[in-house]
């Protein structure tokens, strides 16, 4: 195991600067998950960290070792694509050792290896098989045992859950946080599912136009997001947004949403001054249906339902803005109905409007 430090990485494609200056420290054994949708630079940060990509400032460690210029196959990672990129006319056990067999390990290692792997990933059955004849679940295995045998430093997934169908992938993700637990060896995991990185990593780096958004555990991104970006990026449904302003009220400071709804705060952050403009930020979930008076209710009409099994989606209208409440199925039943929301203030986030920071 080895950490792994990203310091100033800028990378430039003519006069297009596609990574602004990625710095990211990762301890040994960590999980890091590189979120962001299509073109944020997520897949080129990690080709760089590969070797498949020279970067045109910074400098790559791995442990104490500066591997900036090294060749990647010097490097000691090992990288899983999003094709499964097996030789179709190999076993599934030649497909395995085939790069212990070009490193020129001997017979008895390269069987150690084959045994240790297919053992850990459940798939001894497999290794007379070709590829054509496995699922993609099972095509997935191979390819990551392939990175196993090695006994890398580092491990880079690129995407390798996105030609899955929906089952496989959760089955697969389940997988994987397992093998991480067992080997407890640094991880880099691109993706652009949300899922796949609350549920995989133990630290997420959103990124957005080249930039890190927000470094930190999956937990602290869902219920502190750093700006509004990473607030509508992560959580489905997404974060709903109310503009506001600050005033006083029975009990504390709260956020004045129209004219009728204030919301009390358990806190008053920082620096707060009264009839400051705000945005609001409440997740679905934190909205239920009031049970009658009280602070932090809003004054709303149920415009859509949307039954998802377990919980039922609420859109409604709150002075002309659409607010998302995860409710109890069967709680209502009627769309175009008023309905009082409550919503728990202990959960929510304010933005600036002006710069959609998170205000402290």
């Amino acid at each position: 195991m080895s950490s792994l430090s990203i310091r100033g990485i800028k990378k430039r494609f003519g006069p297009v600067e596609v990574l602004k200056g990625i710095d990211i420290e990762l301890a040994s054994g960590e999980f890091l998950v590189l979120l962001g949708s299509s073109g944020c630079g997520k897949s080129t940060l990690l080709n760089i960290i590969a070797g498949l990509i020279d970067p045109s400032e910074g400098e790559l460690l791995i442990g104490e070792r500066d591997i900036t210029d090294v060749h990647p196959k010097d490097r000691d990672i090992a990288m899983v694509f999003q094709s499964y990129a097996l030789y179709p006319n190999m076993t599934v056990a030649r497909n395995l050792t085939f790069g212990l067999e070009i490193r020129k390990v001997d017979d008895k290692a390269r069987e150690a290896a084959l045994k240790r792997v297919a053992t850990l990933l459940q798939i001894e059955h497999l290794l007379d098989r070709k590829p054509a004849q496995l699922s993609g679940g099972q095509r997935q295995r191979v390819a990551i045992g392939r990175a196993l045998v090695r006994e890398p430093k580092v491990f880079l997934f690129d995407e390798p859950l996105s030609n899955l169908d929906a089952k496989l992938r959760a089955e697969m993700r389940t997988e994987i946080k397992k093998l991480h637990q067992r080997l407890g060896t640094t991880i880099v995991y691109v993706t652009h599912d949300q899922i796949e990185a609350m549920t995989l990593a133990s630290r997420i780096a959103i990124m957005r136009d080249g930039v890190v958004q927000q470094f930190a555990p999956p937990e602290e991104i869902y219920e502190r997001p750093a700006n509004m970006y990473v607030a509508s990026f992560i959580g489905s449904p997404a974060m709903n947004f109310l503009r506001g302003r600050l005033e006083p009220g029975t009990g504390g400071l709260g956020v004045r949403v129209g004219e009728a709804a204030w919301l009390l705060l358990p806190q008053a952050p920082r620096g707060a001054q009264t009839g400051q403009e705000v945005t609001l930020g409440i997740r679905p979930e934190t909205v239920t249906l009031a049970n009658g008076e009280g602070h932090s209710c809003l004054d709303a009409v149920i415009d859509v339902l949307e039954p998802t099994g377990a919980d039922t989606m609420a859109v409604a209208s709150v002075h002309g803005h659409p607010v998302t409440a995860r409710l109890k199925p069967g709680t209502v039943r009627d769309v175009g109905r008023p309905v009082r929301l409550a919503v728990d203030m202990s959960r929510a986030s304010l933005f600036d409007p002006a710069t959609e920071l998170r205000i402290a």
